[in-house]
């Protein structure tokens, strides 16, 4: 029975080696491994030997079929890699139609001011989302009483910092990159900080709890508010037309002294009023200021030597005002109905 084992193994190996195609293959497939096979037949011959010549030769036969089986799809397999490198390429076939993919509206948005900025030798720059309360308070000069700090207007996030107490939150403002890049570079400075910011607030059509932000700063020695107004006359001009116009009106913000907002002409009216601008003629696009001494300080430059600017924008609100979106919500609502008219 062994003989008989060993001399169909060998035979198998041989025809093996002499298949010239699939069909071939097929051929050998069913003489030798199928259920009427020459295997099967032999293994069907235990039955009549005794216990234990059975066992013994069962043993080799299960080793045997495996070796088998295992060279057979080895075979089989070379040959179908084979087949498939030898098929010619049909270049006249139409192909299958990719469709081709593009950015989200506020990333467009966001690299035409980054490109603009960029001419005017600003750094884009980038800082962490996960912010303690230092750098997205304190060091912005915002006390612990004011209500930014409040549970309801922040997103506080149950980790403790290094010297285990829980100081950290999502940052509600990219101005948190500000202290940190003068820390780092010192002055002078120019940057613009693009990013996505938190705030603990109930969604509707004109508040989200997660939007984009895209600040900016400047330093140097004697840089005054005319060098701002300056800046923010040509984002607007940039932004909404070369006879956009820029009003400017006293606002309080704790990081900034004076602080101002920033309105521009309504770029669809051009002043005259509408709906778009609550039929002012303006449109209130930016928040700015120079930098409080305390925040220079913070970021250990001297204010005694130099003076700067700071402004921000809401990114959602530029992408809403620049391409007629009446829902802060679609950004973020993965909607590929609305993503693709971009």
């Amino acid at each position: 029975m062994k003989n008989k084992l060993e001399k169909l193994r060998e035979e198998f190996l041989s025809a093996l080696e002499t298949v010239k195609d699939s069909s071939s293959l097929r051929d050998l497939e069913i003489k030798y491994l199928s259920r009427k096979g020459h295997l099967s037949n032999i293994l069907g011959e235990l039955k009549d030997l005794s216990l234990d010549l059975r066992r013994d030769v069962g043993e080799l036969a299960n080793v045997i079929k495996q070796e088998l089986q295992a060279k057979f799809i080895e075979t089989k397999l070379s040959m179908e890699k084979k087949s498939d490198l030898n098929k010619q390429l049909d270049s006249t076939i139409p192909g299958e139609k990719i469709e081709g993919g593009h950015l989200h509206p506020l990333s467009l948005l966001k690299r035409e001011l980054e490109d603009f900025f960029a001419t005017l030798g600003f750094q884009v720059m980038d800082g962490p989302e996960l912010e303690s309360e230092f750098y997205n308070f304190e060091a912005l000069n915002v006390p612990p009483h004011h209500p930014a700090r409040d549970m309801q207007d922040t997103f506080y996030v149950d980790i403790k910092n290094k010297e285990g107490e829980y100081d950290l939150a999502m940052r509600s403002q990219t101005s948190n990159t500000q202290v940190r890049a003068m820390q780092k570079y010192g002055a002078p400075l120019r940057m613009i900080m693009p990013g996505r910011v938190f705030r603990s607030e109930s969604t509707d059509a004109r508040h989200e709890h997660t939007f984009y932000q895209l600040e900016g700063m400047m330093i140097g020695k004697d840089i005054n508010f005319a060098h701002m107004k300056n800046i923010l006359e040509a984002v607007g001009k940039k932004l909404y037309g070369p006879d956009t116009k820029l009003r400017m009106r006293p606002k309080f913000y704790p990081f900034v002294e004076p602080g101002s907002n920033g309105e521009y002409t309504c770029f669809l009216c051009h002043g005259q009023g509408c709906r778009v601008c609550k039929h002012s003629g303006w449109l209130e696009i930016v928040g700015c200021g120079l930098i409080h001494p305390n925040v220079l300080r913070a970021g250990n430059i001297d204010p005694e030597k130099y003076s700067g600017f700071a402004f921000g924008f809401g990114l959602n609100r530029l992408a809403m005002l620049k391409y007629g979106i009446d829902d802060v919500r679609l950004f973020n609502s993965g909607d590929m109905r609305f993503l693709k008219q971009f």
